[in-house]
């Protein structure tokens, strides 16, 4: 029997994207202590990597605490077999969940077939998602078992592609509003994910649709929530420097923020120095400092650095 989560949740529920080199542990763990969404997601994996060669590189992806529940792994592929394999590590590290990526737009993952390039590929994208639900039905503690995707490859094709996905009932289904060819060039198209809705109510009624693209804030979510009917929003980009997003409290003012940038970067330090460059930090600083209080300089000094210890002497000489 299926234990899941999804069907715990209040309805609209407020989720956090999975962002390469962004929503990793170190900054998952500052958001759960400042603003935890109703569900995290980790970065995406490869579940080829981590059985073909890499899974020393990539198992440190795959780290979360507690305090993250639920919290879903996510891994792409377009073999059945290591998704298989995936779901079945994601079993045993105890994970509330498994989402597959069809929808990632990242070139080097279309060339394997994989992300979004699995929406040219009904049929295939339907066996893998059968195969890993066999396997996580005949294991030990079943789990649920998610589709994040977009609109369509090069145009708009959620009159077939859905249906095909909707054919596998997954318990929860998110909707990118845009086409990988559109990549985030254009505004999502929410009509298509209000579309995605009816879709969704004419065949499977029971699998959750989550809306994601273009969402600023829950103020933003909850009016797309109206406008699409959809059961949850997903938010991405508004994370970034704003760990607070999902507290339903004003962004602090300046001191504060750095306060925590500096808690963000000792976690980097503890948790991910020894396998990630730092460079990886650098796409936060401009983030939390700009807006009220904001200091230019301060950001272009902390984008000089190369360590961890660097950035902290920035922020411990910086004029409060």
């Amino acid at each position: 029997m299926e234990n899941s989560f999804w069907k715990k949740l209040k309805k609209p529920f407020f989720c956090l994207a999975p962002l390469a080199d962004v929503t990793d542990p170190a900054f998952r763990r500052i958001i759960a202590k400042y603003g935890k969404p109703d569900v995290l997601w980790t970065e995406f994996v490869s579940a080829d990597g981590l059985f073909r060669g890499g899974y020393d590189a990539l198992i440190g992806d795959l780290d979360y605490t507690e305090e993250e529940r639920p919290i879903l792994a996510q891994f792409f592929s377009r073999e059945p077999e290591y998704m298989v394999k995936a779901a079945e590590l994601a079993i045993s590290m105890g994970f509330d969940g498994i989402d597959i990526n069809m929808g990632c737009p990242d070139e080097n993952v279309c060339k394997q077939g994989a992300g979004a390039a699995i929406i040219k590929d009904p049929e295939r994208a339907k066996e893998i998602i059968r195969a890993t639900q066999e396997a996580i039905s005949k294991s030990k503690r079943p789990i649920p078992l998610s589709i994040k995707t977009r609109i369509g490859y090069n145009t708009n094709e959620i009159e077939t592609w859905l249906p095909a996905l909707l054919q596998t009932k997954p318990s929860a289904i998110t909707v990118h509003g845009r086409t990988k060819k559109e990549m985030s060039k254009v505004p999502a198209r929410w009509d298509v994910i209000a579309r995605a809705v009816e879709i969704r109510n004419e065949i499977a009624p029971e699998v959750l649709i989550i809306g994601n693209g273009d969402v600023k804030d829950l103020d933003d979510a909850h009016a797309k929530v109206k406008e699409s009917k959809c059961d949850g929003i997903m938010l991405g980009r508004a994370i970034f420097g704003n760990p607070w997003l999902f507290g339903g409290v004003p962004r602090p003012d300046l001191p504060e923020r750095l306060r925590v940038l500096v808690e963000h970067i000792m976690l980097f330090d503890e948790l991910l120095s020894k396998r990630k460059s730092f460079a990886t930090m650098k796409k936060h600083f401009k983030s939390y400092v700009h807006g009220e209080g904001g200091n230019k300089s301060l950001v272009m000094a902390l984008m000089e650095t190369k360590t961890p210890a660097e950035a902290l002497e920035v922020i411990k000489n910086f004029p409060k």
